[in-house]
């Protein structure tokens, strides 16, 4: 066997691969001895076909098994060992590659494109100036992380006015023009609302300071601004229905239901950070503020990773590439599209593919490896900070460590799981390398910038 590979420019190359019959016969005679061995037909014993009859029979599928089989291990081998760098698969040349007849050949010539990767250096220095985007945490988002704590405390008090957020419970029924109740119209006993929802300031005024057995007359068309669906669900109709209705309805008070959030005391704090970790107001607002701006930080370093790639690739600037080849590479992996298909995603492609070369020179030079341990402490991490979005910062380590082993059972979120911890480890180094141009900014201007 003969491997070659013949360099057509910088991007471009023939790889060539030749197999003699010496080469391949010894695989293909034990492959068919194996299958003499299963084989069975009309007339013969199991594995007493006839040698010439089974190689009569299957000799010419046996044959090019296992040519393809060493053909693609040849390619493999000639590639790694010769850290050969390719851009996708070896296709067969359309022009060199000449036909081959497996009935009368004993020596086969493949021939095939290889797109080599450009060749280009990635690195940075102090001198490279990355800007890096430090995330307020307010009082203000303190304050609503705390509020959202003690109101997974809070309980429901029966009240006898209304204030604003209060429930109301009551007897609901439609009206005539004059006031009166229409007879046969709609009557809904138990109907529940909140009038601080309602669209309408006029409508929701109607309610201030109502009373237990008060009866009050509004217009739910009006309050809700026409809703069809707000008003199904009040008037306990279907939307076509609620759409059309638009009269007066009175509502008598039955029932006003206030929710009271729970005190912030040590119930709370053992709740969120672990018992006696916190013994304090204000070392758990601090704890609370630290969290918040954890979370901040995976946001800032994604930022920061966008803002490497676009210096990087400013700084590297356009790289050739085999496009002719990639393109063909492009439709063969997309034969269900056409070629505008391809002449409109080539350039995104590329600019992914560019990025991607980059990143990979990146990983290498800070020797950034990630082992299974690294994948399981992302799926831990990942499904932490699920939690912490709902306030919820003691998960017990039991149930972290379930929940990540139902996502290490999924092969897309194994592919995730490592880039994610690719991407952490290579911005924790880059960090450290690059001069950081800090800017303090507020979350609200921070995600402005990705609309």
């Amino acid at each position: 066997m003969n491997v070659s590979l013949e360099n057509k420019d910088k991007v471009n190359a023939l790889l060539t691969v030749r197999l003699e019959k010496a080469d391949y016969q010894e695989k293909v005679d034990k492959a068919l001895k194996d299958l003499r061995r299963k084989v069975q037909m009309p007339g013969f014993r199991k594995g007493m076909v006839p040698a010439s009859l089974v190689k009569k029979m299957y000799g010419k599928t046996v044959l090019l098994e296992e040519v393809n089989k060493m053909l693609s291990e040849a390619i493999y081998n000639y590639i790694h060992e010769n850290n050969v760098n390719v851009l996708g698969e070896p296709m067969p040349n359309e022009e060199s590659q000449k036909e081959i007849d497996f009935d009368t050949q004993e020596d086969f010539d493949f021939v095939f494109d290889v797109a080599l990767a450009p060749e280009f250096d990635a690195e940075v220095s102090k001198d490279d100036k990355i800007d890096y985007y430090d995330i307020d945490v307010t009082d203000e988002m303190v304050d609503m992380q705390v509020k959202m704590y003690t109101q997974r405390n809070g309980h429901y008090d029966k009240v006898d006015t209304y204030a604003d957020n209060d429930m109301l419970k009551g007897l609901l029924a439609e009206l005539n023009e004059d006031g009166s109740t229409k007879e046969g119209g709609i009557q809904v006993e138990g109907a529940v609302m909140m009038p601080s929802y309602m669209k309408n300031d006029e409508q929701k005024a109607i309610f201030a300071n109502a009373k237990v057995n008060d009866v009050l007359v509004f217009n739910p068309h009006t309050a809700w601004d026409g809703n069809a669906a707000e008003l199904a669900s009040l008037l306990k109709i279907d939307k076509e229905t609620a759409a059309g209705v638009k009269a007066n309805f009175s509502f008598q008070v039955e029932e006003i239901t206030r929710f009271v959030p729970g005190e912030l005391n040590q119930e709370i704090f053992d709740q969120v950070f672990g018992k006696d970790v916190v013994t304090t107001e204000e070392d758990f607002r601090a704890r609370v503020k630290a969290a918040i701006a954890t979370q901040f930080g995976s946001d800032s370093d994604y930022k920061f990773m966008l803002d490497v790639r676009k210096h990087l690739m400013d700084k590297i600037g356009k790289l050739e590439f085999p496009d002719a080849l990639l393109k063909r590479f492009m439709r063969q992996s997309n034969p269900d599209k056409d070629e505008k298909f391809v002449e409109d995603n080539y350039d995104k492609s590329i600019e992914e593919l560019t990025w991607h070369l980059i990143k990979e020179k990146l990983v290498k030079a800070n020797e950034i490896k990630v082992e299974q341990a690294d994948i399981t402490t992302m799926a831990k991490e990942a499904t932490r900070a699920q939690f912490a979005q709902y306030g919820m910062l003691n998960v017990p380590e039991e149930l972290l460590d379930n929940y990540a082993k139902e996502m290490l059972k999924k092969k897309e979120s194994i592919d995730g799981l490592v880039n994610r911890a690719i991407e952490t480890k290579l911005a924790a180094a880059l960090k450290d390398q690059v001069t950081l141009e800090h800017k303090p900014i507020s979350a609200a201007d921070f995600n402005k910038m990705f609309e």
